[in-house]
């Protein structure tokens, strides 16, 4: 029989069985639907043995984990493993502070289309260029990652089991990125609600707020000549792939990515193309 680090025998021979446990929904293929999902699984497959991540996907399917909650900067669970006692299992990462996430709130607060998906509770790709334009990485590089069970490996497979059932509650709520982080999603929403709506001041139809009994004599009098709205050159407002966001996303798969994920820089390089 194997011995853990403090000299005590244990059976090994497979995992109790759980009733009632948190079970990922994907029992074979990939873990993880959404964008968002499937870059953290990315981490997962780059700082982690492909074998340890095997094991805890197996746990996680069979539903061995017991026990989840997040709070800023850490996920605890409980996942039940050989042993009658539930091994506890802890996920950190740092939370941004007050002042981090006020850097990365003006940032949004300047990207209309950004803020309007997160408000209507999607979560835009660019965000993660948001986090990265203020040296704020959305996606950690590491984590630090402990398990009570008696295996030195890092990860174990019941650390690997949470990871994988973090991943798909990260598919049914994206916030949960954000929260981990540090703001859960009515932080987040109530943030941006509260921030003014971005102003294009070179926009000739922009109108400043004034009151209107400081306007009474020129109310009816044209803001700006009717000339210069004809010589305002054409915009593009919208981004270029915007039909990708809008319309539903076809259920065609590339090596286990959607095609819409596979399209969308091609439409990107086509608008710069088309502005050059």
């Amino acid at each position: 029989m194997p011995v853990d680090p403090d000299g005590r025998w244990f059976d090994s021979t497979g995992p109790i069985r759980v009733d009632g446990g948190i079970a990922v929904r994907a029992q074979r293929g990939k873990i993880g639907e959404q964008w968002w999902s499937r870059r953290f699984v990315d981490l997962l497959e780059q700082i982690c043995q492909p074998g340890r991540l095997g094991r805890g996907r197996a746990y996680a399917r069979k539903g061995q984990v017991i026990g989840f909650e997040m709070v800023p900067g850490r996920v605890v669970g409980r996942v039940q493993g050989s042993r009658p006692a539930p091994y506890e299992v802890t996920i950190s990462i740092p939370a941004f502070d007050a002042a981090q996430w006020t850097e990365v709130f003006e940032v949004l607060g300047a990207r209309a289309l950004y803020r309007a998906a997160l408000l209507a509770g999607d979560m835009p790709h660019e965000i993660v260029d948001v986090f990265d334009e203020v040296g704020l990485p959305l996606f950690p590089a590491t984590l630090d990652m402990r398990c009570s069970c008696p295996d030195w490996g890092v990860p174990c497979k019941h650390v690997s089991a949470v990871l994988y059932v973090l991943a798909e509650a990260f598919d049914d709520d994206p916030f949960l990125v954000l929260a981990w982080r540090g703001r859960d999603r009515e932080s987040v929403l109530s943030a941006l609600r509260g921030l003014p709506e971005p102003v294009d001041e070179d926009d000739p139809l922009t109108v400043g707020e004034e009151p209107l009994e400081a306007r009474l004599t020129d109310y009816y009098s044209p803001g700006i000549s009717l000339g210069r709205l004809r010589e305002r050159p054409p915009r593009t407002t919208a981004p270029p792939e915007l039909l990708l966001r809008v319309l539903d996303a076809p259920t065609i798969r590339v090596r286990h990515i959607p095609l819409a994920d596979i399209l969308r820089p091609a439409y990107r390089d086509l608008g710069d193309s088309q502005q050059a």
